[in-house]
């Protein structure tokens, strides 16, 4: 997994480079299987500052792109706080990765059922072709 980190506006401390790749680990369990089937993982992360004069409000910024087996999981957070920025952006990348997989999944399974009851002889539709 490639992880390239960038921040604008502001200077990347080490404690900021930590917090985002701890966060992205936690990402990388849901990613390693991919991984693992010979896909290609790579994650950008950016985080900002929305400007230089802004004291107080949705100051910070974070991005995340994802490309996963030429799939895009895209997130972004504005919030007053940097690490909130970061965690919500997790958040709605976990959530979009894991309901893509379900819907992979649940088609999946219908489609077998579909061919099962063909080959039983229980329905006269075929499901390649979607014809009776």
């Amino acid at each position: 997994m490639q992880i390239n980190l960038q921040g604008k506006n502001m200077e990347l401390t080490e404690a900021i480079k930590g917090y985002v790749l701890n966060k992205e680990t936690t990402l990388g369990r849901l990613l390693e299987k991919a991984e693992e089937a010979g896909g290609e993982v790579a994650v950008s992360f950016e985080v900002s500052k929305a400007t230089n004069h802004h004291k107080s409000g949705s100051v910070f910024h974070a991005d995340c792109l994802i490309n996963l087996k030429g799939e895009k999981f895209y997130g972004s957070a504005d919030e007053e706080d940097l690490y909130q920025a970061i965690d919500k952006v997790k958040e709605n990348l976990f959530r979009e990765i894991t309901k893509n997989k379900d819907r992979r999944q649940t088609l999946f399974k219908r489609g077998a059922a579909s061919v099962k009851k063909m080959l039983k002889g229980l329905s006269k539709r075929n499901p390649f072709t979607s014809k009776y």
